[in-house]
């Protein structure tokens, strides 16, 4: 059952990294429209300049918050396992085993969904920075 689990986790994981490569890629192209930005002004490139280091230090921050999140999500569902060995019967442990993998399936799904919006409010920024920066 853990080995599903896993391996979910691992195609979830290798999705989410490509869409991230491919947005990353997309979001990359409008990299031409800086020079005519940088043409505009010393003023309008430090503005912009102060704006991008806002939206990286915004986004890292909701990065670690978010990793946070998931390593003590992480420690209670170790502690929740550990004390499945206390069940009196196979039937209490099958229930609470699976009760256990629910709640695990639903926080990766909780926690990759908020990495995904997280990213896609970041690139939303930075596109909007781009597009604003390079009229």
């Amino acid at each position: 059952m853990f080995e599903q689990v896993f391996e979910s986790l691992r195609t979830a994981t290798t999705t989410s990294i490509q869409m991230q490569q491919e947005m990353f890629n997309k979001w990359a192209s409008f990299w031409p429209g800086v020079a005519s930005f940088a043409a505009g002004g010393t003023d309008q490139v430090q503005k912009a300049k102060k704006k991008w280091v806002e939206l990286t230090t915004d986004m890292v921050k909701k990065q670690r918050e978010t990793l946070e999140a998931q390593f003590n999500a992480g420690l209670k569902h170790i502690e929740e396992s550990f004390r499945l060995a206390k069940a009196k019967d196979p039937e209490e442990l099958r229930a609470k085993t699976v009760e256990l993998w629910q709640k695990s399936v639903e926080c990766m799904r909780q926690m990759y969904e908020a990495q995904l919006r997280d990213f896609q409010g970041a690139v939303v920024k930075w596109t909007e920075l781009m597009t604003k920066g390079a009229a």
